[in-house]
């Protein structure tokens, strides 16, 4: 299915409780809530992150949040609601938060993921993504994560002296 299809958007205020929900039945199965509503609104609204969306009909359908740092930005939410799954539409979120990485100078993108989802880490494998470490117990000491990444440029250099430019006479 063509990406195109899927316009997308930043996140709005009145996006939040459902984009609140989406992470709740999605992401934090079995692990509590932690992304309600005041969190999620407070996620969108910090300067170093960005929340994009796909809606169909006016509505959230899908979302990303990613949060960026000096160098390095952290995935933090990627999901699709269950009806629009395989339709391309986590993929077209995840290019265009690739991108704003890119855009933004950023040398890499991580993120964690349940080390028992196999289909996730195939997603981001498929898109770039390496293994970077297990994490035992990172979800609620219940869960181990996988931390993935992907190198986007190589890490800066040491800064090096500045020296004026001179002129040379041949």
């Amino acid at each position: 299915m063509p990406t195109d299809r899927w316009p997308l958007r930043l996140a709005q205020t009145p996006d939040a409780p459902t984009l609140a929900r989406l992470s709740r039945d999605l992401i934090e199965v079995g692990l509590g809530w932690r992304y309600d509503t005041p969190r999620m609104l407070r996620l969108m609204r910090h300067a170093d992150t960005l929340v994009p969306v796909v809606c169909d009909a006016g509505l959230p359908v899908g979302f990303g949040a990613m949060q960026f740092g000096d160098e390095q930005a952290h995935l933090v939410l990627l999901a699709v609601a269950s009806s629009h799954q395989r339709q391309g539409i986590a993929r077209q979120l995840l290019h265009w938060l690739l991108d704003s990485a890119r855009c933004a100078g950023m040398a890499e993108v991580n993120l964690e993921l349940r080390s028992s989802n196999a289909g996730a880490r195939a997603f981001y494998r498929a898109l770039g993504f390496s293994d970077a470490g297990l994490l035992p117990g990172y979800y609620q000491q219940r869960e181990s994560a996988l931390r993935m990444r992907r190198v986007l440029r190589p890490a800066s250099l040491p800064d090096l002296a500045w020296q004026a430019p001179t002129l040379r006479r041949r």
